[in-house]
């Protein structure tokens, strides 16, 4: 059985492209390895393929990822985007150097691409994204494909929020996307804080 590998490579302004390959992976058996780890918005999954990490999974929300019969727990896995998750969370890291392997429709990379570039302690509206991607009318879809990222935090979809200033949704629940915003020095509105509770 091979290990999975974390990659020193750097990947955090990579251009997320699905390959051929890629395409013809579901005819193929495809080895999944997952672990959890302890974080301050609860437990995360952390699960992958040798090409990199795929998912990150919330405790709770529409977020919750279930792990297939068929996937492998391994303690060892992953060991880079645990320790860096540890970082960030501890207020010492405000970027990710990991291997990842999204999926997703060439609209959705193009997407995830996107919410790659926004920096700690800034935000940007679904019509921000939108327009940088070039399809300026494609807002709701850029909502849709910002909620189906199925690697949060790494790539920060939490960093998008309504025109208005508003929260929006967030796949661990808005309570953690306020933590995340407030970790990276984001200032909320005390108004829009009272509402979530």
């Amino acid at each position: 059985m091979r290990s999975p590998i974390d990659s020193p490579t750097p990947r955090r302004n990579q251009t997320f492209e699905c390959t051929a390959a890629q395409a013809s992976n579901h005819s193929q058996v495809i080895e999944m390895f997952y672990r959890y780890i302890e974080s301050p918005i609860g437990q995360l999954l952390l699960a992958g393929e040798e090409d990199g990490l795929k998912i990150i999974g919330f405790p709770q929300g529409k977020g919750r990822v279930y792990v297939d019969d068929d996937w492998e727990h391994r303690d060892d896995c992953f060991e880079d985007a645990s320790s860096q998750l540890q970082e960030y969370f501890a207020g010492k890291r405000r970027s990710f150097d990991l291997q990842l392997a999204p999926s997703g429709t060439a609209f959705q990379l193009t997407v995830l691409d996107a919410l790659s570039t926004i920096p700690a302690g800034e935000t940007r509206s679904y019509l921000d994204i939108a327009i940088q991607i070039g399809r300026p009318k494609a807002v709701r879809a850029v909502g849709a494909a910002n909620g189906r990222n199925p690697l949060p935090i790494v790539i920060p979809c939490h960093r998008v929020i309504g025109a208005d200033g508003s929260l929006t949704g967030f796949g661990g629940g808005l309570e953690a996307k306020l933590f995340l915003l407030q970790l990276e020095g984001v200032q909320v509105p005390e108004a829009m804080q009272a509402s979530l509770f």
